[in-house]
């Protein structure tokens, strides 16, 4: 098991019918040979679990990826905890590419994202 940098880009929706590359997450998270994240490396290696959210128009968001209560979420720097944004069942995704994941947004909308990158 590794720290893997994975990369998510905003998929296809109504507002972006071709998905947009220019939106989406780069994380930090320990992963198994097939791609399933792994709660107890994250425990051990938290620290280094960054995300950077980016957003065509807007400035980065930096932060960390956090355990709360049975949610795994992406936390930012100076945002109330409120703010956090869950990842739809986080252990149970296959961060390969090409896989899709669902992350409940801040504005409180829940988007779909596809893995383009894991490294």
């Amino acid at each position: 098991m590794s720290l893997r940098n994975i990369r998510l880009e905003l998929a296809r929706n109504p507002q972006f019918p071709e998905g947009n590359q220019d939106c989406g997450y780069e994380f930090v998270a320990p992963l198994d040979e097939h791609g399933r994240f792994v709660a107890d490396e994250w425990r051990t290696q938290r620290s280094r679990c960054i995300v950077r959210r980016f957003w065509r128009g807007e400035d980065d968001d930096l932060g960390r990826l956090v355990h709360k209560g049975k949610r795994w979420a992406f936390h930012y720097e100076g945002m109330d905890p409120d703010d956090d944004e869950p990842i739809f069942h986080m252990e149970d995704h296959r961060f390969v590419v090409g896989e899709y994941v669902s992350i409940t947004e801040y504005d409180g909308v829940m988007r779909t994202f596809r893995v383009v990158q894991v490294k």
